[in-house]
């Protein structure tokens, strides 16, 4: 389990179609509620997000193009405003 406070990243190579379908189901998660969780075998990472999310679209086409999607999500915070008396 993947808890805050720790410093976690794991890169993969997937075929298109296998990205696809994470980005879908992250994307139905994103639209549908306030948190997902990402795992693998070994691992488990829980996310509670808050907004607005930053979208980063970059291309090189110099030499081999590439084209970079960046996805961030802030973290949604339980604190509360203090009272005014």
């Amino acid at each position: 389990m993947i808890r805050a406070g720790r410093k976690f990243e794991q890169e993969y190579r997937l075929e298109p179609e296998e990205a696809g379908e994470f980005l879908v189901a992250v994307g139905e998660r994103l639209r549908d509620g306030e948190a997902l969780t990402i795992a693998d075998d070994d691992w488990t990472l829980p996310f509670a997000f808050g907004g607005p999310v930053e979208l980063e679209v970059e291309f090189d086409g110099v030499g081999e193009p590439e084209l970079e999607i960046e996805l961030e999500l802030p973290g949604r915070t339980d604190e509360t405003a203090p009272r005014v008396e």
